[in-house]
């Protein structure tokens, strides 16, 4: 089950390696700046309400699990209902939304209204991926990982043609790499309805339209949501968090660890598709009550993931400078993200361990643990550690994300021992 969520996984973070490579290599860093500052609002935007992916998950697997093809009907009308109404709202709200995101990540006067015009664009798009979340969570859960993988080949691909239609035909610059990511993203979720009609076919039940105006409908997704939104809040600030740091380094070191950002998103989303995978089969097999088949999914699919893990790092070893110089011609931007390097080649191994552990809490909806761990390993450790590198630079920014993830995993494997000693999960 894991190689279709982890393809498209990788899929996700090509919509930024190819706007970072796009606006790279326009001869100036002003662009290639704008981008990642844009990049990382909307990240942290629309990231927060990632929830509609991992509540949907969950509890459409033990919906799955129980052989509940109502409810399983039901999960995906109402996310879809959800991530369109707040994609909406965001909308609405554009302007002190904008304003926030611009005056938090202080950017330089050069800048500032080159980013300012990616966010106006790009906010447009917010519906339709918000509309995506909720897709890829309902597919992961209903097992038709294929459907995800889909969607976003339609995404990058189209993403593809139109970034180099609005930079190098229309000379849009930054601007025209939003333009084409919002086109993109709505292409891709009309593609998804088509597929996600298809799989309704296999489960019988009937959901009226009314109850998606009815409160008490959306109690269960709501109390699962509200966990995974801080827990997702805190992560998102931390990344944020880096890019602003980043920035009052200078438009150099802000340019040199988007690129190498970028090398840690294909990570995540990698490795990622194996934890989906247990998100699923953990949830399904929890809502069977099977322990012995919980318990081998969370150990085979954990020894693959760690030797994906291997991979990973012996290819950005022999690659890494050969992939920043394909990102960027800018020499200041590439001497100084070779310098940062080693940082990246160290995370495939540091992140493997948080991210399997989330696959195995958001299956079981365990979201409240999430959370808790997540206030523990960003306030606790994250910032703190930041407060007292500072003196080391970036160097010190890349240390305390290193540890950040450590912490996760570690706070994270107490709460599930914990749950399967005391049989939280499965009783005796």
């Amino acid at each position: 089950m894991a190689w279709p969520p982890m393809v498209s996984n990788i899929t996700t973070p090509l919509l930024g390696l190819v706007d970072t490579a796009v606006v790279g290599h326009l001869g100036t860093a002003i662009h290639l700046g704008a981008v990642a500052i844009g990049a990382s609002i909307f990240s942290f935007l629309f990231w927060a309400f990632g929830f509609l992916r991992m509540g949907s998950t969950g509890l459409t697997a033990q919906a799955l699990g129980r052989e509940d093809g109502r409810q399983v009907r039901a999960l995906l009308l109402q996310s879809l209902a959800m991530g369109i109404g707040i994609g909406l709202l965001l909308i609405v709200f554009q302007a002190p939304i904008i304003e926030l995101a611009i005056y938090f990540m202080a950017p330089s006067a050069e800048l500032e209204p080159w980013a300012r015009a990616y966010c106006e664009a790009r906010i447009y798009s917010a519906p339709a991926v918000l509309a995506g979340y909720a897709l890829m969570g309902w597919f992961f859960g209903v097992q038709y990982s294929k459907g995800p993988l889909w969607m976003l080949l339609v995404i990058n691909l189209a993403n593809m043609v139109l970034d180099y239609i609005a930079v190098y035909q229309l000379e849009m610059a930054s601007v025209g790499v939003a333009w084409a990511t919002v086109a993109s993203h709505y292409l891709g979720v009309v593609f998804a309805l088509v597929l996600a009609t298809k799989q309704l076919q296999r489960f019988d039940g009937h959901v009226p339209l009314v109850d998606l105006s009815k409160w008490r409908t959306y109690i269960e997704l709501v109390q699962v949501n509200r966990y995974l939104f801080v827990r997702t809040i805190l992560l998102l600030t931390v990344m944020t968090f880096f890019t602003a740091q980043g920035a009052r380094q200078g438009d150099a070191i802000l340019a040199a660890n988007a690129v190498l950002m970028t090398f840690l998103m294909i990570i995540s989303n990698a490795l990622d598709g194996f934890a989906f995978s247990v998100e699923a089969l953990c949830g399904e097999y929890l809502g069977r009550k099977n322990r012995e088949l919980f318990q081998k999914v969370i150990r085979l699919s954990t020894y693959w993931a760690v030797v994906a893990a291997v991979l990973l790092m012996l290819i950005f070893t022999a690659f890494g400078g050969l992939i920043i110089d394909l990102l960027t011609s800018v020499e200041s931007v590439r001497a100084q993200a070779k310098l940062y390097l080693p940082w990246l080649i160290a995370f495939p191994l540091l992140g493997i361990w948080s991210y399997m552990l989330d696959g195995i809490f958001i299956g079981t909806t365990s979201v409240k643990q999430m959370q808790n761990t997540m206030i523990i390993s960003v306030l606790g450790i994250f910032f703190p550690l930041w407060f007292i590198t500072q003196g080391l630079g970036n160097h010190g920014l890349w240390l305390s994300m290193a540890l950040f993830f450590i912490a996760r995993a570690v706070t994270l494997w107490w709460c599930y021992r914990r749950n399967l000693i005391k049989g939280v999960w499965f009783s005796g």
